[in-house]
């Protein structure tokens, strides 16, 4: 089968290969790959950095969401059939490899896929979208009601959380850049901030909860838009610590997350946007053997929408 994977962590380093299938072992079920979801974490963790403190040996392949087939199940497992159709977010932060034709995958930390969502959607729904839920509900305990400000919310997850808390019923405030205002518009958000000419002074105790996409300095200055108890998710690793100091000595809480793979969670994901009520902007779909053009592309930092690869 064909796979993308690096040998080291060194410029230009995915290679388009040919490897033997796997076979599952207990507790797994092998797939028939068709698409594979591209995120900031995989190309971060091929070039040293990301989860790559998590890689044990190479070579490595890169990838954590998938969409496919059933082809064999292995012992124990009983809740699938071959030809079933899947998806997940598996077995992050450690090695995954789904950037692959085939896979063997954690029965636990899958769900089937339902009719009326596509391979190509399914499969970049998963790092995202649990992001986004886990970040609003797990961590940040969102309630109907109450007013968030998502930060980059026409990012990837930013754009999901923003519907997300909509249906939640919650009031919506984000901010990304004047291109994307009718669009984070359409998807129900209440207000729209162009962060280019955000004054956070303006908004200073407005909000419950804020889900921050972009750590550093602009998740610092957004502290004092929280009203007392209110909370803070972050989702950038590296500035987390740096937020959370921030706050020590105030009357509010930053929390960091480290998305985990619940297959329960994205079997609700996933029937949200069979139904239409999430939609999953897909910005490119890629062969698989255009990996290395994925990463270059995820890494500019100009893609509204996921980027997709096509395995199969």
């Amino acid at each position: 089968m064909h796979v993308i994977q690096i040998h080291a962590h060194e410029p230009d380093n995915l290679r388009f290969e040919t490897i033997d299938m796997p076979q599952p072992g207990p507790g797994e079920v092998l797939i028939r790959n068709q698409a594979a979801g591209v995120n900031p974490i995989d190309w971060k963790t091929c070039s040293g950095g990301g989860a790559s403190g998590f890689i044990e040996s190479f070579p490595f392949i890169p990838g954590w969401e998938f969409s496919g087939v059933v082809e064999a199940l292995g012992e124990g497992v009983s809740d699938y059939k071959p030809g079933d159709a899947v998806l997940g977010l598996v077995r992050f932060p450690h090695p995954a490899g789904c950037y692959a034709e085939q896979l063997c995958v954690p029965a636990d930390q899958i769900t089937l896929r339902p009719e009326g969502l596509d391979a190509t959607t399914a499969a970049g729904l998963g790092l995202a979208g649990l992001t986004a839920w886990q970040a609003l509900f797990d961590k940040g305990q969102l309630q109907a009601g109450e007013s968030v400000l998502i930060l980059a919310g026409a990012g990837g997850v930013g754009h999901l959380a923003v519907q997300l808390a909509v249906l939640e019923g919650a009031q919506v405030s984000a901010t990304c850049s004047a291109a994307n205002r009718n669009y984070l518009t359409s998807l129900g958000c209440h207000q729209v901030i162009d962060y280019r000419d955000l004054d956070m002074g303006t908004l200073a105790g407005q909000f419950e909860l804020i889900l921050d996409g972009v750590g550093g300095d602009t998740a610092i200055e957004a502290l004092i838009t929280l009203k007392p108890g209110g909370r803070l998710v972050t989702l950038p690793s590296v500035t987390a610590a740096q937020v959370s100091a921030a706050a020590e000595g105030t009357d509010v809480e930053v929390i960091s997350i480290r998305v985990e793979p619940n297959a329960s969670q994205l079997g609700k994901l996933a029937g949200l946007c069979a139904s239409g009520q999430l939609k999953l902007k897909v910005a490119q779909v890629l062969p698989l053997q255009d990996a290395a053009q994925a990463h270059k592309l995820s890494a500019s930092g100009h893609i509204s929408g996921k980027l997709i690869l096509q395995t199969g």
